[in-house]
């Protein structure tokens, strides 16, 4: 499991030494795109009986950037797909869609990445509100596959 993490690391720095542009790869669609996507959403949604997770966060932020990686790892892209349509909401610099995750109950002064899971009907049924995963880089994939675990439909 170390080198998993040991490998994700390297892979995100090296993506990430070029000029300051963002931290890697653009993981985040442009911010204005993001009502359309969570409309896309709701609809795959309810017609795969799937929920929906909101990834709050930007394409400039490492432990975002991490987070996908995690997302998409051997272990947990099966469960992610078999459960979950997923969303990234780009927040810009802490200042786009602000008002989703408002309307989410994901307070952005925490950190990011956060998350937020929908039932396929679009219900709250959970918002992170500490922070939980702002330190994603020091995080192992297993808290994301328990994560995932404890969200998708039973």
């Amino acid at each position: 499991m170390k080198i998993i993490k040991f490998l994700a690391l390297a892979t995100l720095l090296a993506v990430s030494t070029g000029p300051a542009r963002s931290a890697g790869r653009d993981i985040y669609p442009a911010p204005a795109q993001a009502r359309a996507d969570l409309a896309a959403a709701l609809k795959t949604a309810a017609a795969t009986h799937r929920r929906i997770l909101l990834d709050f966060g930007g394409n400039w932020c490492p432990d975002c950037q991490m987070l996908d990686l995690y997302f998409h790892d051997a272990t947990n892209r099966p469960i992610l797909e078999a459960n979950f349509v997923l969303v990234h909401v780009n927040i810009g610099k802490m200042d786009a869609n602000l008002e989703i995750a408002q309307e989410y109950e994901v307070p952005l002064n925490r950190g990011v990445p956060a998350l937020a899971v929908l039932s396929e009907d679009g219900k709250l049924l959970y918002s992170q509100k500490s922070g939980e995963f702002e330190a994603m880089r020091r995080m192992e994939s297993s808290a994301v596959t328990q994560f995932l675990m404890q969200w998708k439909r039973r």
